[in-house]
């Protein structure tokens, strides 16, 4: 019911549902792995137009060879022409100074992001617009763009992530205060951003359960990396980093050693060291990146999966939709303690004090 009312709340705030819209969304690069902020994107495009505007930084990036790596792609990209990624949804690859700390960068970096958004807008012949933002940084430009309705769809506390850049905070409150409305994923969210706005509401995490049920329905081939290892095969499978704890993963490893833990996913530069510490324990296989089609096959091969998080600011407020994949897949899911997994009936919740 919370979901529905809110739902009514943003269709009210556009004037009328959004059919035959045309929606700048600012989010993550179209080209990272699918998340909800993706799926909603799709369902949308059905019926509206969608500029889709790459991820604008959260966070100052570092030598690492992993960030100059992105920055140099980012500059590459920058002189592609807006494309149709797929049906109604047209990809805009920005550039943005990846500071905001300075009045003098901030207003150079509104300036720079407007020009290009208005220009690709002009383009595809946009008018009308709704400006739906997933990203915080983009609350720079909010209001700049002629949009007609403002919302922010949030669902992470973005300034607790680490190396998070100065001045985001500022920038995100401002952007919670502008929205027409704000939608939030998580309870401990909602507690926290409604004092910005009284038209603040909470929409958990939805899934793409058609996808991941193909692993109880049958017929997938098993992958050629997990086919032999030795079970029981305890699996992940997401964005391997900080807020992930590779620790317990390890004493999980150690307790089940006659058994495989498998780890599917990308790791960030702050989880490198880590990751490669624990890749050196023979039976942890950590297999890194996989295409979106093929997590349904690593699912229906893992025994159990698990959402080990850290406990700390960021997670109390995740939503993770990993555990919604897990169990769409018919998984058993054991999980740390994080309040948004403790709503779902299914899955096991170890509290921290019996994991130590």
């Amino acid at each position: 019911m919370m979901a529905a009312n809110a739902l009514k709340k943003i269709w009210g705030a556009t004037n009328e549902a959004l059919r035959g819209r045309d929606i700048v969304c600012f989010s993550h690069d179209w080209t990272g792995d699918p998340l909800s902020k993706t799926h909603l994107m799709r369902v949308l495009a059905r019926e509206n137009r969608i500029l889709w505007v790459n991820a604008l930084p959260n966070r100052m990036p570092t030598a690492a060879a992993k960030d100059v790596s992105r920055i140099a792609k980012k500059l590459k990209s920058f002189g592609t022409p807006v494309r149709e990624a797929e049906k109604n949804i047209f990809v805009l690859n920005p550039l943005v100074i990846p500071a905001y700390g300075s009045d003098a960068v901030v207003k150079l970096n509104r300036t720079f992001l407007v020009s290009q958004i208005r220009r690709a807008m002009r383009r595809l012949g946009f008018r009308d617009v709704v400006n739906m933002v997933f990203n915080p940084a983009a609350g720079l430009i909010a209001g700049h763009l002629g949009e007609r309705e403002l919302i922010y769809y949030c669902v992470d506390e973005y300034t607790a992530f680490t190396g998070v850049a100065p001045g985001l905070k500022e920038i995100e409150e401002d952007l919670f205060r502008r929205a027409d409305v704000v939608v939030v994923s998580a309870e401990r969210l909602l507690e926290s951003k409604k004092k910005f706005n009284a038209e603040t509401h909470l929409i958990r995490h939805g899934t793409d359960w058609q996808h991941f049920r193909k692993a109880v329905d049958g017929g997938l081939s098993m992958p050629s990396d997990v086919a032999h290892l030795p079970r029981p095969i305890i699996g992940f499978h997401g964005l391997i980093a900080d807020w992930v704890d590779l620790e317990l993963v390890k004493k999980a490893a150690e307790h089940f050693n006659n058994g495989s833990v498998v780890l599917v996913g990308k790791t960030t530069i702050k989880a490198d060291a880590k990751a490669r510490e624990l890749s050196e324990i023979p039976n942890i296989h950590m297999l890194g990146r996989k295409p979106y089609d093929e997590l349904p096959a690593y699912c229906a091969a893992f025994d159990v999966a698990i959402n080990p998080f850290v406990i700390n600011e960021l997670t109390l407020a995740a939503n993770p939709l990993k555990v919604r994949e897990y169990l769409a897949a018919g998984l058993p899911v054991v999980s740390t303690d994080i309040p948004e997994v403790r709503v779902l009936d299914d899955v096991l919740v170890a509290p921290m004090a019996k994991i130590l």
